[in-house]
């Protein structure tokens, strides 16, 4: 649970189009003072009081008021020329709404500028006061991203793993798409066996009454395949066409289906025919049946599948073992905001899982504030890598480019067949699921950046190695470190025995 993720640093939103304050309006607050007061600097956090003179809100309420006459029809006026007093009368309420939300907006962002601040998280506005005729004040409460320290990326040593992909491998797993490809035919007097296929009709009951989901006709079946719950396909070896069989189960505890949990179940099954798998030659013409020109094109594609999803692989345990080097050299302090925020987020997948009794290994039997403090830990290392690899981006000026977004939904897309059209659309539509889609490939781009500068060796390994948990991998090569000190230490002593 302790993979980095990239992290969101939101600024105030920019102001709708349609609710601009014209320039008019706009100029008041630069000539009319503005009051902020530093309340608070704590650590991260910053508190100010703002004031805005209610001049200058009584300048924007005019302006607006009076570019909203402009346009309006009143009774017994022409548009334009409607008196002051009437507009607010009319409109003033829903006006001043308007200039509140604008005022806070073009304040706050200000006051960051000035102060050059920069936001972890959204700013959080309390309103104090804001009547006619008065002046406007709020507090303005930030949390500011820390200072952090440039990393010698050049200085941080990786290792890539790479396969070499066996020939047998490759032939196992075109073995696996021939197998997927055999066709099945009908022996006469034939005892199934195991991996043929039964066409069979059937019926299950529980206590003597049939319960749903349990008849089927025309169902075929491939014995060993584990389709079907277990002990059911094992009872159907040696059963030939026109047989009918009793087939006596226990469902899993664990079964989907709450009122077939651990229930005693007879299955009445109905031989109808008993199929062979016919042999697939794999050789030229098999190939060809894929689209294919010959075997070695087939066994080239398999390889280049294979290497793709190794080197997938590869990368991800590249990419940890970045990010366990970059957690060790960085130690800053975190914004409260955000730390509360990821570990509650955080608390609630715990919890889920406690619900479900699928925690890992490591917090079963543990209190609360046990897992509190892990996973508090586990928050702040995510939000520390998360603020170094954006600001590691924003110094870089790496972006996350249209093109890249475009492939992105496209992959996306291809995951739904027929529905493609719909899906980049409710991502056009979606801005909040579109910075979904573009915070994962914002990350990748830094790390791939920090790649190209840290020392990077590659060492090849085996599929079992590449594919061990970090634990397993490391034990393996300390393993292999002893067995190769032994040998060398030998031939040493060996050669010290011939000196003599």
């Amino acid at each position: 649970m302790a993979k980095a993720v990239g992290v969101r640093v939101p600024s105030p939103a920019p102001a709708s189009p349609a609710r601009n304050v014209p320039p008019a309006a706009a100029g008041w607050l630069k000539e009319r003072l503005m009051q902020v007061t530093e309340t608070s600097n704590e650590g991260l956090k910053r508190e100010y009081s703002v004031v805005i003179p209610k001049e200058d809100i009584d300048g924007r309420m005019n302006a607006r008021l009076t570019e909203v006459g402009a346009t309006v029809n009143v009774p017994g006026f022409r548009p334009g020329k409607v008196p002051l007093a009437i507009l607010k009368q009319r409109f003033g309420d829903a006006v001043r709404g308007e200039i509140l939300e604008q005022t806070i907006q073009d304040t706050v962002q200000r006051n960051l500028d000035e102060k050059e601040l920069r936001p972890a998280m959204e700013p959080k506005i309390d309103l104090v006061t804001f009547e006619d005729g008065a002046d406007l004040e709020y507090k303005l409460t930030v949390e500011v991203i820390p200072d952090i320290d440039p990393i010698d990326f050049g200085g941080i040593e990786l290792e890539r793993l790479v396969v070499d992909i066996p020939d047998s491998e490759v032939d196992e797993s075109i073995g696996k798409i021939a197998e997927q490809q055999k066709a099945y035919a009908v022996e006469e007097g034939r005892a199934a066996e195991d991996g043929d296929q039964l066409l069979m009709n059937f019926i299950g009951r529980i206590d003597g009454e049939a319960f749903d989901g349990g008849t089927a006709e025309g169902m075929e079946l491939v014995l060993g395949s584990g389709q079907f719950i277990p002990g059911f396909e094992e009872q159907l070896i040696g059963a030939k066409a026109g047989e009918n069989k009793e087939v006596n189960v226990k469902f899993p505890d664990d079964y989907g289906a709450e009122n077939l949990k651990g229930q005693d179940a007879i299955f009445e099954v109905d031989v109808v025919e008993v199929r062979a798998a016919g042999a697939v030659e794999i050789d030229n013409d098999f190939a060809k049946t894929l689209g294919l020109d010959d075997l070695d094109a087939l066994k080239g594609m398999v390889r280049e599948q294979m290497s793709s999803e190794y080197s997938q692989v590869s990368r991800g345990r590249l990419k940890r073992e970045l990010l366990d080097g970059l957690s060790d050299r960085i130690d800053f302090e975190v914004p409260p905001g955000m730390l509360d925020e990821e570990f509650q987020n955080i608390w609630k997948q715990l919890e889920e899982a406690k619900e479900k009794d699928n925690l890992d290994d490591d917090d079963k039997g543990k209190s609360d504030e046990e897992l509190e403090e892990r996973y508090r830990e586990i928050a702040a290392r995510r939000i520390r890598l998360g603020l170094l690899l954006s600001e590691t981006g924003r110094l870089n000026d790496l972006t996350v480019s249209q093109e890249d977004l475009n492939r992105a939904m496209a992959e996306q897309a291809q995951r739904f067949p027929g529905q493609e059209q719909q899906v980049l659309q409710y991502y056009q539509e979606n801005p909040q699921s579109m910075q979904e889609l573009q915070a994962p490939l914002f990350e990748e781009k830094i790390v791939d950046y920090i790649l190209e500068l840290a020392k990077v060796t590659e060492r090849k390994v085996s599929v079992e190695e590449l594919l061990a948990g970090p634990d397993e991998a490391a034990a393996e090569g300390k393993a292999k470190t002893k067995k190769a000190g032994k040998k060398k230490a030998s031939k040493k002593g060996k050669a010290k025995a011939k000196g003599k």
